[in-house]
């Protein structure tokens, strides 16, 4: 072989090797792999997704983003869906924490496909329960991928997503809606509204529900979700609720380092509001009796948001250990 070719072969040869060993040593967090899902749903009213009425709803496409873990084979999945401000960067860093730990990630953005960015000031811009027919259809896709484990899916949500991510749990919801064949491995629903009480809300699936809330919460407060989480427990369900003090709405922005807590102008909160599901499907005012609207005097504005960097980090290290053992990670 001639020197010059020896050479060359010797240089690309080093090349290679190089490039392998940079591939090689990538951060954690960073994914191998990003995929962009259409995902084709429905909207609805929370009458419609109660009653089962499929046929009155919308069809929409709405998106996931699924970051392909490093590891081979088939890896646990997190899916995360977002709250009433659409997927942000807290959403981000909690991506990148489970990526680290060779769990994929599947991201839902339940708002641009149905022209919303935004839903605080006007709740009523988008039904109750609608997030969990998007969650549902996502896990369809998730349980025909070829590198994600089906009996490895967990489901987490925050605030508005958290409600869904709790509510999504329901035996009742799934059998009108899931029509994967599979189920969520856990829940884990971050300062979720618990104050709306459904027909048969303690029939929940048989996994883990790990709920993360804060003390002075008031634009969701715990005070609703202790008493559901009283009520599953009664019924024999495996239910956590764990409460952070001086940790306000949207605690886990401190995993970016936000230390402030400030109004969230104009966005509307139900602290005050008893919602229970009547005949029909229709969801009435407790104490007025008649159907619930976000007009009702028990609907008040200007709840406070912010974030605090050590219940962040709590809560993390919380999640990811629950995460460890749930899912027999090496």
């Amino acid at each position: 072989m001639p020197r010059a070719f020896r050479a060359a072969a010797a240089l690309i040869a080093l090349c290679v090797s190089a490039a392998f060993a940079n591939a090689q040593s990538l951060p954690k967090e960073v994914a191998t792999r990003a995929e962009i899902y259409p995902i084709p749903s429905l909207t609805l009213s929370d009458q419609q997704f109660l009653s089962g009425d499929a046929a009155a709803g919308k069809v929409v496409t709405v998106a996931g983003e699924f970051r392909v873990a490093q590891g081979s084979g088939k890896l646990p999945v997190v899916v995360l869906m977002h709250g009433s401000s659409g997927v942000g960067a807290t959403t981000e860093a909690w991506v990148h924490a489970f990526n680290a730990m060779g769990i994929s990630t599947f991201v839902i953005d339940g708002f641009t496909g149905r022209g919303l960015t935004v839903v605080g000031p006007n709740q009523a811009l988008l039904g109750r329960l609608n997030l969990i027919v998007d969650i549902y259809r996502s896990l369809e896709i998730l349980a025909k991928h070829p590198r994600v484990d089906p009996d490895r899916i967990v489901l987490m949500g925050f605030s508005r997503g958290g409600q869904a991510t709790l509510y999504a749990s329901l035996d009742r919801f799934n059998k009108l809606w899931n029509k994967s064949g599979i189920q969520f491995a856990a829940y884990v629903p971050f300062y979720p509204d618990c104050s709306t009480s459904y027909v048969g809300d303690t029939d929940v699936a048989a996994r883990p529900i790990r709920i993360f809330h804060g003390t002075p919460d008031d634009y969701n407060p715990v005070k609703s979700c202790k008493a559901f989480v009283e009520r599953l427990k009664a019924a024999g369900r495996d239910v956590v609720l764990t409460e952070y003090p001086d940790s306000a709405h949207g605690f886990d922005s401190g995993l970016l380092g936000a230390a402030t807590v400030a109004v969230s102008a104009n966005a509307q909160t139900v602290r005050n509001c008893q919602i229970k599901e009547g005949d029909g499907g229709v969801l009435m005012n407790a104490s007025t009796q008649a159907p619930f609207t976000y007009k009702d005097s028990c609907v008040e504005l200007n709840p406070h948001v912010g974030g605090n960097p050590a219940t962040a980090a709590e809560s993390r290290k919380a999640v990811e250990e629950f995460l460890q053992a749930l899912l027999k990670l090496g």
